[in-house]
C-alpha cells in the first residue's frame, strides 16, 4: 500500500533568496517544511556557493516549473585571477596558478564582447548533469573525467561591475542552461590568466520581479507569526508573459476535465486558462482549427 505524503495542500510560488551554504534542495526541502506544504519544487539549481533568486513552486505550482527551467536569468559575479581550481569556484582544490595580468577597462571590455552571443559551451564535470543516470559531480569526487556534449547557450549581456587586482566582478544575462563558473575560466583565460568564481548571486530569473524575493530567515518570522501565504506568490507568477484566455463555465468544466474547447482565437502555443471568476483553470495550446487543448489542469480546490 502506498503511502500518502504528509503535509497541506498549498500551492503557488516562494521567490527564496537562497542563502550561501545551502545546496537548492536543502533550501527547498526548508520551504516545503516550514510551509508544512504536501509537494514542492524549484525550478533550476543553484551551487551550494551561490545565492540570490530560487523560485520554489509549492502544490499545483510545479507544473509550471518545467517552463521556468527555459527562462533567461541574470547573475552576478566574483572571478578571481590567478588560480583555477577543480571545481570552478572556491569550494575546489587549486590545480593552476598564473600570473595576473594589469588590466586596464579598454582590455576588459574587448574580452568580455568577445563572448556575447551565442555560443557553444561544455557543461563542468562539478555539475548535476547527468551520464547514464549519475551525476557529473559523483563521477567528479571520484577522480573520473568523461566526455560531455557542448551546449548552445546565448549571453545577451556581460557587463564589468568592478575590477580590484586580483579579482573582476561582472554581470551577465544569460540563457538557460549556462554555467557561470565556465564562463568565468574562459573570461579568466580571454585575459591572459586563470581563474575560479569567489562569490556567485542570480538576480533574476525569467519575469519575476526581484523585488519579491524573501530570505529564508524572514520567512521563518513569516512562519512563526502565522503569515506565510503573505510572501506566496500566484501558480502562475512566472508565466505573467503568457497570453491569457477565458472561458465560460461550461467550457471550463469541459477544460477542467482534461478535454479541447472550441474558442475564437488565433493558434498559439502558450496560453494560460481561467474561468468565469478569474480563477486559474490551467495551461494550454491553441491549434489552427480553433480549438484549445489543455496541457497542464490545475486542482486549486
Amino acid at each position: 500500500m502506498s503511502r500518502r505524503r504528509r503535509g497541506r495542500d498549498v500551492h503557488g510560488v516562494v521567490l527564496l533568496d537562497k542563502p550561501s551554504g545551502l545546496s537548492s534542495n536543502q533550501a527547498l526541502q526548508k520551504v516545503r517544511r516550514l510551509f508544512n506544504a504536501r509537494k514542492a519544487g524549484h525550478t533550476g539549481s543553484l551551487d551550494p556557493l551561490a545565492t540570490g533568486m530560487l523560485p520554489i513552486c509549492l502544490g499545483e505550482a510545479s507544473k509550471t516549473a518545467g517552463h521556468m527551467l527555459d527562462a533567461d536569468k541574470t547573475y552576478q559575479a566574483t572571478l578571481h585571477l590567478g588560480q583555477a581550481t577543480t571545481t570552478g569556484d572556491a569550494e575546489g582544490d587549486v590545480i593552476e596558478t598564473a600570473a595576473v595580468p594589469d588590466l586596464d577597462s579598454q582590455a576588459i571590455e574587448q574580452a568580455l564582447k568577445e563572448f556575447l552571443g551565442e555560443s557553444a559551451q561544455v557543461p563542468p564535470m562539478y555539475s548535476a548533469l547527468k551520464v547514464d543516470g549519475k551525476p557529473l559531480y559523483e563521477l567528479a569526487r571520484r577522480g573520473e573525467e568523461v566526455e560531455r556534449q557542448p551546449r548552445r547557450i546565448t549571453v545577451y549581456r556581460l557587463e564589468w561591475l568592478g575590477w580590484a587586482r586580483p579579482e573582476l566582478r561582472f554581470e551577465v544575462h544569460c540563457s538557460k542552461g549556462t554555467y557561470v563558473r565556465t564562463l568565468g575560466e574562459d573570461i579568466a583565460r580571454r585575459l591572459g590568466s586563470c581563474g575560479h568564481l569567489t562569490a556567485l548571486r542570480r538576480t533574476a530569473v525569467g519575469v519575476f520581479d526581484p523585488k519579491a524575493m524573501i530570505s529564508l530567515r524572514d520567512i521563518e518570522t513569516l512562519a512563526e507569526n502565522h503569515r506565510l501565504e503573505s510572501c506566496l506568490l500566484p501558480v502562475d507568477a512566472g508565466l505573467s508573459h503568457w497570453p491569457v484566455v477565458a472561458l465560460d463555465e461550461a467550457a471550463g468544466l469541459r477544460f477542467g476535465h482534461g478535454n479541447a474547447v472550441m474558442v475564437a482565437a488565433a493558434p498559439v502555443d502558450q496560453v494560460r486558462v481561467v474561468g468565469v471568476s478569474g480563477r486559474l483553470l490551467g495551461l494550454g495550446k491553441i491549434t489552427t482549427d480553433q480549438k484549445l487543448h489543455p496541457t497542464r489542469v490545475f486542482q486549486l480546490g
